[in-house]
């Protein structure tokens, strides 16, 4: 009796191992899927973020970046800060607000563990005018221990930054 029930246990247990490395292969195939959809419309993967509902992509192409679903035209973004627990430890403006134009992301070897890490874009509509308000999207790269979430909010910032700096370099010639 001994062994029978010893083997149900090892039968359980080699099905269950057996399902959760179909699980693993269709998520991985379906991430596969989604990085070749997008490099097949010409974007670059900056970032593969985690959220509630799995991996979410953050990238770029020509003329926008792309954060799920949503676009973020180029031509619009005035504005990005890195966020630890909301407050800012890095940022980067079109304007030049603040001072903001000159600060840039420290590294923190050491990482922060379980701090919240975001970073934060400030759009404007083109037709809006001067004194308007800017849009802010959160771009939420989370709190997973050992920099990981450090480096995500690093490429997304890095990404905008460089879009900033390019399109200030393009105005000022």
């Amino acid at each position: 009796m001994r062994d029978v029930i010893a083997g149900l246990v090892a039968l359980g247990l080699l099905i269950a191992a057996a399902s959760m490395a179909t699980t693993l292969t269709v998520y991985r195939r379906r991430r596969e899927r989604e990085r070749a959809h997008e490099q097949a419309l010409g974007r670059t993967i900056i970032a593969e973020i985690p959220a509630a509902e799995g991996l979410v992509l953050f990238t770029e192409d020509a003329r926008a970046f792309h954060y799920g679903g949503r676009t973020i035209h180029k031509n619009r973004v005035v504005a990005a800060r890195v966020l630890i627990n909301g407050s800012p430890i890095a940022a980067c403006s079109r304007r030049g607000a603040d001072g903001a134009q000159s600060a840039g992301f420290e590294d923190r070897p050491e990482g922060i563990a379980r701090d919240r890490w975001d970073v934060a874009i400030d759009t404007i509509e083109p037709d809006a005018p001067d004194g308007a308000a800017p849009a802010t999207l959160l771009i939420e790269c989370g709190a997973i221990r050992e920099r990981v979430s450090q480096e995500l909010a690093r490429g997304v910032f890095d990404a905008l930054k460089r879009e900033i700096d390019r399109s200030i370099g393009a105005v000022g010639h």
